[in-house]
């Protein structure tokens, strides 16, 4: 059975972070055909979602979310069609000063990995009978306010979408092995190891099953720490939780994790022109990698409770 290749993950890494890919910029639209390219190659559909949304200073942007599905087989049933989804996602738009490596072309790269070995480690009779369908997106102007995710996720409540739940890849692939390179909200000062070596899961109050299903996948990895956080009142008592595309589904009601290295609480090169690939893991980034893969197939094939119906 097939795993993630370490190396197809470094290389969609390095190529999304050869430059700059801000918001409405040229470099992001050649980022997004860079996506959609490989996720047809996977055989996976894609659409193009565009929106128009406006940031906390009212400054109205235009974005496009790339929404990938499994090619449909010959099993267009109704019954087929009311499956529970579960959403992987993660932004693949950057800040204008830095490449963004880790923020966030490292979890991209992971996105698209995963996109290829799931469809090859499931069959088309796998994929007409798994207990939930699979919903990749690659989602726009996370940097502006999650505007991409907050139009993805208010699109699922208005139709009604029985969603098992959500996951936002948000930044896989910084890792230091030396003590006080991991930092906390005051919060949480004290309650974990002050080692950066370790891959968060982050949940709110509705997310239990989902944080204990990845918990177990990144568990049954070789040496891959983690750390598990559940907030209450969907994080809003603590901010730091709420920066990615997941806090939009917990605003909407749905279960949702954001995976984190826990991003500028550990990584020094943060928004920096410095976020390039030559400072992350890619030893860390593979085992993030395989825990993703294996949490994502175990729900499709097995299910998870939904959070709202």
């Amino acid at each position: 059975m097939m795993d993630m290749d370490p190396g197809k993950i470094w290389k969609h890494l390095e190529w999304l972070a050869a430059v700059p890919r801000f918001a409405e910029s040229d470099r992001l639209e050649e980022c997004r055909q860079y996506c959609e390219i490989e996720l047809t190659a996977a055989g996976w559909t894609v659409e193009r979602q565009p929106f128009e949304a406006s940031d906390s200073m009212l400054n109205t942007l235009n974005g496009i979310n790339l929404v990938a599905r499994r090619k449909k087989t010959a099993d267009k049933s109704q019954k087929a069609t009311q499956k529970p989804v579960f959403i992987l996602g993660a932004h693949l738009d950057s800040c204008e000063d830095t490449p963004g490596a880790d923020d966030n072309a490292s979890a991209v790269a992971v996105l698209l990995e995963t996109a290829r070995i799931i469809d090859q480690r499931l069959t088309a009779k796998d994929w007409d009978s798994t207990v939930v369908d699979l919903e990749l997106v690659v989602f726009d102007l996370e940097e502006h306010g999650m505007l991409g995710a907050a139009f993805h996720a208010a699109s699922c409540r208005q139709n009604q979408r029985l969603v098992s739940g959500m996951v936002s890849l948000e930044m896989l692939g910084y890792c230091s092995h030396e003590p006080g390179s991991q930092r906390f909200p005051q919060q949480l000062e004290g309650l974990y190891s002050d080692v950066g070596n370790f891959i968060g899961v982050v949940g709110n109050q509705n997310s239990t099953a989902l944080i204990n299903h990845f918990a177990a996948a990144f568990k049954s990895v070789a040496d891959l720490p983690s750390q598990l956080l559940q907030v209450p009142n969907s994080g809003h008592t603590l901010p730091a939780t709420r920066l990615s595309d997941h806090s939009p589904y917990w605003d909407e009601g749905f279960a949702a994790l954001m995976i984190t290295d826990t991003s500028f609480l550990r990584n020094p090169h943060y928004h920096q022109p410095t976020d390039t690939p030559e400072t992350l893991d890619r030893v860390f980034l593979h085992k993030v990698s395989q825990g993703v893969l294996t949490a994502t197939e175990g729900i499709v094939r097995r299910g998870l409770e939904p959070c709202l119906k």
